[in-house]
């Protein structure tokens, strides 16, 4: 089975108070290092007053880079939880800075760890996470007459249209699983008794939101 690509849906921000020191989770999705070190930059730059700005981050199909600092916390404590955090919610090309205003309390190192690893976790589950999957764009044309029947079909079997055209008849753009494209096309024609006009419009990555009890 093909492990899927994960990566959150959204940007997001999330603060925890912990003892009265401030954990603040900044998410952002990437596409290299360098978006990655970019976006650290601006949070540092936004966040000058902070006693620690701490981050992550994997890049690439298979995180061929993974970078993590404890920003001067003490080792171990805030770069590695935050990166395993990501790592648990199989992630890629996600960064994740974690600013921490100190509140005048130790938390002392399991208190640290637990914190950077919770607010990253919090960060994410509000972001959401979306899979990417390789699909093929079908446009199937139809008559008027049979449109209605058509669009009912497509949401009952959570087929996604992408967009429709007017003409002569209706031609309707939808994103079809690559794998089962020839399954879901037979059982189109099938239930329409080969009165539609399917053409093949090429493959491309897709992006769905993901449900891992499916």
């Amino acid at each position: 089975m093909t492990t899927p690509f994960l990566n959150i849906a959204n940007a997001s921000q999330t603060e925890l108070v912990i003892k009265k020191s401030r954990f603040i989770c900044s998410l952002q999705r990437i596409s290299s290092e360098e978006d990655a070190q970019n976006f650290i930059k601006e949070v540092q730059a936004a966040n000058r007053k902070a006693n620690h700005n701490c981050f992550a981050y994997l890049v690439g199909d298979q995180d061929q880079v993974q970078r993590e600092s404890d920003n001067g916390e003490p080792s171990g404590t805030a770069g590695v939880p935050i990166l395993e955090s990501l790592q648990m919610a199989k992630l890629h090309n996600v960064v994740a800075v974690v600013t921490r205003y100190f509140g005048g309390i130790k938390l002392g190192a399991g208190g640290l760890i637990r914190a950077y690893s919770n607010v990253t976790t919090e960060a994410v589950h509000r972001a959401g996470i979306v899979q990417r999957i390789k699909q093929l764009q079908i446009a199937i044309t139809v008559s008027y007459r049979q449109h209605d029947a058509l669009l009912y079909y497509l949401k009952e079997h959570q087929l996604a249209v992408s967009n429709e055209d007017y003409g002569v008849n209706v031609t309707t753009n939808v994103f079809i699983n690559e794998a089962t494209a020839e399954d879901t096309i037979a059982q189109l024609q099938n239930r329409f008794n080969h009165q539609l006009e399917i053409r093949k419009m090429g493959s491309h990555f897709h992006e769905i939101p993901y449900n891992p009890a499916k």
